[in-house]
């Protein structure tokens, strides 16, 4: 049978010249296409070499990784698919309440963490039956590459369906209990070769003659940055300019070497505070991608008059990649979608289906606000070992439910207007209020908590808490924080916290969170 196996197409994009230079960092280090090629062949080859059992299910076996970025954190997943196992990627501000979650709920065969973490990470992984846990530093140090040097650099793709599980993205909910989206080869590729025409990449032109060339500053453990950007790139052979950690002043330095940067609001914010960006500065430039989280209209209007370019928004999610953007080209194709709208994320992509529907499920006009709902190749199949909740998140007739609450007008852009659960998007990053609100009202002294997301100039959104204290209590709000972080990675931590003796309920006894957030809406306002 055919080989679906997403790493058997992404390698046949390789260009010929296997020498040339497919990766430079910002360190200076630089990664041909062989390299890539015979790197994932290696670790590939360890992979299978562990001899792991069958999962009594038929699922694959997974990886869980949470490393920092890096070229070789890269290659691992590259090896993971061409191993035939299913790749988890983690972020790296997890703590150990949450990593105990998903190894437990995942049950990998493999956990590869950073060196640092390797003592507290193996125990939770070991004591939850994982049989393999490596390491691998952003140095290119590690027992991964070290075993893996062992092996040959030669290896066959493990043979696959379109269906079957390529990866599992976790997405939690509002209950706290985080879920599995399980994404296919299938769901993958065709987003990957979609977005390559729509997007218009190119082999040809770009600063070097070889086309586009992508400056690649977002992080790995999400879809914006592994998927998207990893994917277009690999499939149109094209070069990257890859940076460990976000620093604005080195992106901008190296837009006249780059076609294309795909980010979140927040890095086109802080690339706007630097002095040195300019219409000059990107010259070079064809694309600007903004995606992840609500891009403000000033960020918008602003980069254009700053640059001379126009950032392109789209839409996507964990469960789905990407599902609208703004157009690239006017082109008779895409209904001659030439105008790119600030405040939009565009049009429904090519083989993506999007309804607008009332919370009964009836269709509500052009215009008129109302449950998102989307369908199509690149849609997963469901949550792992959430049948019910799988059950629960798809219409009868076929339609996912993505939770988000929009508009379509009637020329086919889509706006979102908000999240149907209170979810938060900090700095490109999901917040779930209630998950915050959980660990809150355990603390001492705590009778009950409410998160919101309030407008912010940098991230987009952050959470605020408001708290109230149990009869007799004294809280102190900057201690519940720290609290806090000791309990829950960064980017859920709210920016503020207020203790009240009352929060705003309707007739029902609900929380108010839209009058909590019409209070605080200003708090971040320039003065």
């Amino acid at each position: 049978m055919p080989n679906h196996n997403l790493f058997v197409a992404l390698r046949a994009a390789f260009p010929a010249d296997l020498d040339s230079i497919a990766i430079e960092t910002d360190h200076g280090l630089v990664y041909s296409w062989r390299d890539l090629d015979r790197a994932s062949a290696m670790v590939a080859n360890l992979l299978q070499s562990l001899d792991v059992p069958k999962d009594a299910t038929g699922a694959p076996p997974r990886v869980a990784v949470q490393v920092e970025k890096s070229v070789e954190a890269m290659v691992l997943y590259l090896a993971a698919l061409r191993a035939g196992f299913a790749f988890l990627p983690l972020n790296t501000a997890y703590q150990s309440a949450e990593i105990e979650y998903f190894i437990g709920n995942a049950q990998p065969a493999v956990v590869v963490c950073t060196g640092k973490n390797f003592g507290w990470v193996s125990q939770i992984a070991f004591k939850a039956g994982t049989r393999h846990v490596f390491t691998l530093n952003d140095d290119r140090t590690g027992s991964l590459l070290e075993r893996a040097a062992h092996h040959g650099d030669v290896q066959q793709p493990v043979t696959r369906r379109a269906d079957d599980l390529a990866a599992i993205v976790y997405t939690s909910g509002t209950t706290g209990r985080s879920k599995g989206a399980m994404l296919s080869h299938g769901n993958l590729l065709s987003n990957a070769v979609m977005l390559k025409d729509y997007w218009g990449w190119t082999a040809t032109g770009g600063p070097e003659g070889r086309g586009d060339v992508l400056i690649h500053a977002l992080p790995i453990f999400h879809v914006h940055g592994l998927f998207v950007a990893i994917h277009g790139a690999l499939l149109n052979g094209s070069k990257m300019l890859w940076h460990g950690k976000f620093d604005p002043k080195k992106v901008i330095a190296d837009l006249p070497r780059a076609t294309v940067f795909m980010g979140v609001p927040t890095l086109y914010v802080r690339m706007l505070a630097e002095a040195r960006l300019n219409k000059a500065q990107a010259a070079h430039m064809r694309l600007f991608i903004s995606g992840s989280a609500p891009l403000l209209i000033e960020t918008f209007s602003e980069w254009r008059a700053r640059t001379g370019h126009t950032i392109l928004e789209r839409y996507g999610m964990s469960e789905t990649i990407m599902l609208t953007s703004n157009p690239y080209r006017a082109d008779d194709r895409y209904r001659n979608q030439s105008e790119r709208r600030g405040g939009t994320v565009g049009f429904p992509l090519p083989g993506v289906g999007v309804r607008v529907r009332d919370d009964g499920g009836l269709p509500v006009p052009a215009g008129d606000i109302g449950n998102i709902q989307v369908r199509g190749e690149n849609v997963f199949s469901g949550y792992w070992r959430m049948p019910e909740k799988t059950a629960e998140e798809f219409t009868a007739d076929g339609w996912f439910k993505t939770g988000d609450v929009g508009r379509q007008d009637a020329q086919g852009y889509v706006t979102i207007v908000g999240r149907s659960k209170d979810l938060i998007i900090s700095g490109g990053y999901n917040v779930y209020p209630a998950e915050i609100e959980s660990v809150l009202n355990d603390m001492p002294g705590v009778a009950e908590s409410a998160i919101v997301g309030v407008p912010h100039p940098d991230f987009g959104e952050v959470g605020v808490a408001v708290v109230i204290a149990k009869p007799g209590a004294r809280l102190d709000a900057d201690g519940l924080l720290s609290a806090l972080k000791a309990r829950l990675a960064n980017f859920k931590i709210p920016k503020r916290c207020f203790i009240t003796p009352e929060l705003p309920r309707n007739t029902m006894g609900k929380v108010q969170k839209n009058l909590l957030r019409e209070q605080y809406k200003g708090l971040f306002d320039a003065p």
